[in-house]
């Protein structure tokens, strides 16, 4: 394994694209911690973090995926989420209308313009989400004597610091490795890790917490980690012959491959969706100074019953859709027709399609079925070992998810120089 991860620094362009990671890594950590001027961090960390009440459960979980940078109130507090809010929206958009889904099939150029309007549509959010924080810091005095400069200041650092995650996110997927969002999402979740240790050490030393607790939390621990592993790369290999072509005096095809259909092809980004499509509405809710929109706070707050039952059922809705915007099966069928493969037993053509449709909804649903599971976890893990934590399953999820991801880019880029690789 040394001897393996010692060659990643062996090959030069995936040295740097290596460093190059760590080095975004290094910035993001370094932004979290410059706070927004005019902004007074303890009272926002008194009243949104030890006494919000009902709100705290939301803060809580953005704070999560802010990596702390919200409860430090910094320049990156609203961390990534707008970004990701606005690629739900033009990947549901890409459905409805046909402009967009006429640019989703141009290829490369067709999906740059959707990244521009995932780009513009990204600082609006983010633009919108910071007035409505800025607003809701503002009636309990987090701000001292604020005037309209001290307000536009805030709001422009907040969108600012949006913008700036969006393109190091996008700096990621063209100069490093792996998928630039995730990777941030990534380093949010484990810069957060060592505080919920030191939490759950202090809660065992002060007695709330037995030794048994803390070995029933680590063998879960371990089965989930195994089992989310497990279910990342389990795939249903789809056999697929390609018939013999001679064209002049040489012989193209005639060989044997298969089409490799991951149970959870969609990855974390449903989980991550989710996510993010539940906390808007809360967050939005909160700065709304209406009975109605606190009721509402108060429904879809993170461990409420309704919000575990439209995680579940948003985590299972997104799994098939991301699926369905990554693996098109009339597409594959059209491109093992133009090259002469064919699925044995089934004819090309219509027949194909209908056959890896069938295929991909039953794979499909047990990748959803997962996803919901592990995205539900935290909410039964608590009460059964009596370790509260806020990087439960869907914090694992991702960790895991995104560091596979990761792994397997980095065992291509050395299998294609003929490296020996670290996965088995």
């Amino acid at each position: 394994m040394i001897k393996a991860l010692g060659n990643v620094f062996k090959v030069e362009e995936l040295r740097n694209r290596v460093l190059f990671v760590l080095a975004i890594m290094v910035v993001y950590r370094i932004g979290a911690h410059i706070p927004v001027p005019g902004v007074n961090v303890a009272a926002i960390q008194e009243f949104l973090f030890a006494g919000a009440g009902e709100a705290g459960g939301v803060f809580d979980f953005l704070d999560m995926f802010a990596g702390g940078a919200l409860s430090n109130f910094s320049v990156f507090a609203l961390s990534i989420t707008p970004y990701i809010t606005a690629s739900i929206i033009l990947q549901l958009l890409t459905v409805v209308s046909p402009r967009l889904e006429e640019l989703q099939r141009q290829g490369r150029e067709g999906r740059k313009k959707i990244a521009q309007y995932t780009r513009y549509l990204t600082v609006a959010l983010a633009l919108i989400q910071s007035v409505g924080i800025t607003m809701y810091i503002l009636q309990f005095g987090a701000v001292t004597d604020p005037n309209a400069f001290d307000i536009i200041v805030i709001v422009v650092s907040l969108t600012a610091g949006t913008t700036v995650l969006m393109w190091l996110g996008e700096q990621i997927n063209e100069y490093g490795i792996g998928n630039g969002i995730s990777i941030l999402i990534f380093t949010s979740i484990i810069a957060r890790f060592p505080y919920e240790i030191i939490e759950t050490w202090t809660l065992f030393q002060a007695g709330a917490l037995t030794v048994f607790n803390l070995i029933l939390f680590a063998i879960l621990a371990v089965i989930i980690t195994a089992g989310i592993v497990y279910v990342q790369e389990g795939e249903r290999r789809i056999p697929v012959q390609y018939s013999k072509r001679i064209v002049g005096r040489k012989v193209y095809g005639g060989k044997s491959t298969h089409i490799p259909m991951k149970v959870n092809q969609a990855g974390v980004m449903p989980v991550i969706f989710a996510s993010s499509v539940l906390l808007f509405p809360g967050v939005v809710a909160q700065v709304i100074p209406f009975d109605w929109a606190q009721g509402m706070a108060d429904l879809i707050r993170p461990g409420s019953n309704l919000y575990i039952v439209l995680y579940g059922v948003l985590t299972f809705f997104f799994t098939y859709f991301y699926t369905a915007i990554t693996f098109n099966p009339e597409e594959v069928a059209d491109n093992m027709k133009k090259y002469g493969g064919f699925i044995p037993g089934i004819r090309p053509g219509q027949a194909t399609v209908k056959y890896l449709d069938k295929i991909l909804v039953r794979v499909t649903l047990v990748g959803a079925l997962f996803l919901s599971a592990v995205a539900l976890l935290p909410f039964a893990m608590g009460p059964l070992t009596g370790v509260e934590i806020h990087w439960g399953g869907t914090s694992l999820l991702i960790m895991i998810g995104v560091a596979l991801q990761t792994m397997q880019q980095i065992e291509s880029h050395l299998l294609m120089r003929h490296y020996e690789g670290f996965m088995e």
